[in-house]
């Protein structure tokens, strides 16, 4: 699917307007605080009913406004034509496709996969393990909606555990242990074999893009690891109550789990530059595209921001080369990032000060 146009009132910096997108890349050009990245976050809001740089959709609304309004134009995988509209007033979100109101944000994710592209994945690389988690949880999700059921129920059963613990309630706790125990299983299988099959993409990737002697891989170390079947968590977690009771938390469990980076030399996360970890976190996100095109044969659309001004000019081509198969693709540029001209099939739009104009 691709978006045709886009209307937003409201929204951030950006000044109430109605803007083409029928191209397939759109260029946004100007110099920093213009309001690029907001219009990046605008079409993210309506592929998934959330932004990629705040949990508070309320931060988005423009400074003295009561609420934001976006709605797209969008064509759909049977080329037919369709609107989506996303609201926020009075701390309520409502969003609608059509004339029917959306009441669940997984109806959005699989119609309208996206990828974003931001200054802040560098943290899957050098960041906290929930960083990692988190990637590799969006990736799975994006074509699994089984998979996407279960973190949601796992989530539910650990607040659940974590509430019985506070209140000193075990005879609550070991009824969520063997519903925990056979979820957290289940993702843990999923996980690995997706590890397997990034692997199997970023590897080489990495070597090929990167030029260096570094041999990348990611290992998956789960925090139930050692155990094999649900009986074998169950009586662990039980081992366990009186330490969990103690801390009030839940010490072991899927939610642990972590995703390390190796090379041959050890951590990557101390090895590597940070113009390698840049490049790390854009191949990333290449291959979250790459694996989400082997699953679902769609391709998804791409949002770009500004993530390739740390790379040197020729690793900027070699990356700008291996953004494809999507079907939509949005960049934000510096004025002086000429490495992006000639784009077939584009839109150029110069940003200045929330406001949009087609830059010939």
């Amino acid at each position: 699917m691709k978006f045709e146009s886009l209307r937003i009132e409201n929204f951030r910096n950006i000044e109430s307007q109605n803007i083409d997108l029928s191209s397939k890349n759109i260029v946004l050009e100007g110099i920093n605080g213009q309001g690029k990245t907001n219009l990046l976050e605008a079409i993210y809001v309506l592929c998934y009913g959330s932004s990629f740089r705040t949990f508070y959709l309320k931060e988005c609304i423009r400074h003295n406004s009561p609420g934001f309004f976006i709605s797209g134009d969008f064509i759909d995988e049977d080329n037919l034509k369709e609107r989506i509209s996303c609201s926020f007033f009075d701390n309520k979100r409502k969003i609608t496709i059509g004339n029917k109101e959306v009441r669940d944000r997984k109806e959005l994710i699989y119609r309208f996969p996206c990828i974003v592209f931001c200054h802040n994945d560098i943290l899957f690389i050098n960041g906290e393990p929930e960083e990692r988690r988190k990637f590799f949880d969006q990736m799975i999700a994006l074509y699994s909606p089984l998979y996407f059921d279960e973190i949601r129920q796992y989530k539910k059963l650990l607040l659940q555990r974590n509430a019985a613990l506070k209140s000193q309630e075990p005879e609550l706790s070991s009824i969520y242990n063997e519903r925990m125990a056979r979820l957290g299983i289940e993702i843990m299988e999923t996980r690995k074999r997706a590890v397997d099959d990034f692997n199997y993409i970023f590897s080489p990737l990495y070597s090929e893009i990167s030029k260096s002697d570094l041999d990348l891989r990611i290992e998956y170390l789960p925090s139930w690891g050692k155990f094999s079947d649900v009986s074998q968590v169950v009586s662990y977690l039980e081992s366990t109550f009186e330490r969990d009771e103690k801390l009030s938390t839940t010490t072991s469990g899927i939610h642990r789990d972590r995703y390390v980076i190796q090379s041959q030399y050890g951590l990557f996360s101390s090895l590597g530059s940070t113009g390698q970890m840049r490049l790390c976190s854009i191949l990333f996100r290449i291959c979250e595209s790459i694996y989400f095109k082997i699953k679902t044969d769609k391709d998804p659309i791409f949002l770009v921001d500004d993530v390739l001004l740390e790379l040197d000019s020729e690793k900027r081509k070699m990356m700008l080369d291996r953004l494809n198969g999507f079907s939509q693709a949005y960049y934000t540029f510096l004025p002086f990032e000429n490495y992006h001209e000639k784009m077939e099939n584009a839109s150029y739009y110069k940003v200045e000060s929330g406001r949009f104009s087609v830059n010939e």
